[in-house]
């Protein structure tokens, strides 16, 4: 359940004009926080990341879901199957019915927050969440990433570039002096 703090922030974000992805950097930190104070575990970084896009969008954040899922035309491998399988089995292609799970929801989360319980807490480490965001951004072209730097440094602000510019050259003078 999220807090009441990130969907107040994630509202005051959305008022402000701030992309959705910014909205749910809120939900993002909280499971962060979660895992780290030992509600329950995680198996990776990105399943932490995961779990708190998904109490964003329960919460009315329009983060949109993974890119590849939302493409025009594309099929996942299990949708253009199931007529093949239902056929197979003996079933019309269109007219069989779906299994309908025989548990319940409150059984299945449940069951889901048991086996997150299991899990370790280092996912949820400086180190994991710092691999994980290089992995994503190793994913990008050199020109999207090239991009979203220059859409920051314009959102930025004279004020704000100055800011980073003293802070880079602290950065470089303490780097220098180390020996690096």
């Amino acid at each position: 359940m999220p807090r009441a703090s990130s969907i107040a922030q994630a509202r005051a974000d959305k008022r402000a004009g701030k992309a959705p992805t910014t909205q749910a950097g809120h939900f993002v930190h909280d499971e962060i926080e979660a895992v780290r104070r030992g509600k329950h575990g995680v198996r990776s970084a990105k399943q932490a990341i995961a779990i708190g896009l998904s109490e964003a969008r329960r919460a009315g954040v329009d983060v949109p879901t993974k890119k590849d899922a939302t493409k025009v035309g594309t099929k996942s491998a299990n949708t253009t199957t199931l007529p093949a399988k239902s056929a197979a089995m003996g079933g019309d292609d269109k007219t069989t019915p779906r299994r309908v799970s025989s548990e319940s929801k409150a059984t299945r989360a449940r069951v889901a927050l048991e086996a997150l319980k299991r899990e370790g807490t280092a996912g949820a480490s400086h180190q994991a969440l710092s691999a994980q965001a290089k992995r994503a951004a190793s994913t990008r072209t050199a020109a999207d990433r090239s991009a979203s730097a220059k859409k920051a440094a314009a959102t930025k602000g004279p004020t704000g570039r100055s800011q980073a510019a003293r802070k880079a050259a602290r950065t470089r003078a303490t780097r220098q002096q180390a020996g690096r």
